[in-house]
């Protein structure tokens, strides 16, 4: 076993691969400018799509210098638990539901049962 390993090679660190005829793609240089000034000059491939807005070390959203303005997403509205329930059952359905639950509740503690509630 010990006649099969390759010595003196870095293995994890090192790669056999040369960059003989290796052409990187052609770059640009494209700027962002946040609200509180700070300019952050990225390069870009040419063939890249440059979004128009980049995250800035301040944590604000820097715009792209010269760029199209850019137009916020629609918000899509979140569902909660209360409005997937009322899309099941309906208001009476509810609280119904409610004072048998209740009534179970009570017997189990060993309550009187109550008459319903009037609204």
């Amino acid at each position: 076993m010990a006649d099969r390993t390759l010595r003196g090679t870095r293995l994890s660190t090192f790669s056999f691969e040369s960059e003989t005829n290796v052409v990187p793609s052609e770059r640009r240089i494209t700027t962002y400018v946040c609200p509180q000034g700070h300019r952050i000059e990225l390069p870009f491939s040419v063939e890249a799509d440059v979004p128009p807005v980049w995250e800035c070390r301040c944590g604000s959203e820097a715009k792209l210098l010269d760029g199209p303005e850019v137009t916020p997403k629609e918000t899509k509205h979140v569902r909660t638990h209360w409005d997937m329930l009322l899309e099941r059952r309906s208001i009476p359905e509810l609280e119904e539901l409610l004072e048998e639950r209740l009534s179970l509740l009570r017997e189990s503690r060993g309550e009187k049962p109550t008459s319903k509630r009037t609204a």
